[in-house]
């Protein structure tokens, strides 16, 4: 969680020192030390890079937020569901987390996708 605050806070102000992250953060603030940690686990994990400027570093995100948010999806899927998706939407649907609209809308991309896919052999 920590993490992807600090990666909305580098998406929306597009690039930042530490303290600059900091000042987006609700009061109580995390300490500096927590956050710059964060940043340099993100910039290892290739999520961010950072121009050095002496001693200090700019920090701005190398990913998007779609590519950011796919990685971590595939994480939890695979985590959580034996990399299964359909596993995943069973779950959701059957723990009643998925309303009947968002089923059909499901069903209806599925649906799309699996035309697509006979379509092209």
């Amino acid at each position: 969680r920590a993490e992807e605050q600090v990666m909305q806070v580098l998406w929306k102000i597009k690039k930042g020192f530490v303290k600059d992250v900091l000042e987006h953060f609700d009061d109580p603030k995390p300490a500096y030390n927590t956050v710059s940690t964060i940043i340099r686990i993100l910039q290892d994990k290739g999520f961010v890079n950072h121009r050095a400027y002496g001693r200090t570093h700019e920090y701005y995100p190398v990913v998007s937020k779609d590519e950011y948010s796919k990685s971590h999806l595939s994480s939890f899927v695979n985590d959580y569901f034996s990399n299964s998706f359909g596993k995943m939407v069973s779950f959701f649907a059957k723990e009643k987390e998925i309303s009947v609209k968002e089923m059909e809308e499901i069903m209806k991309i599925m649906d799309g996708e699996v035309k697509k896919i006979k379509d092209e052999r």
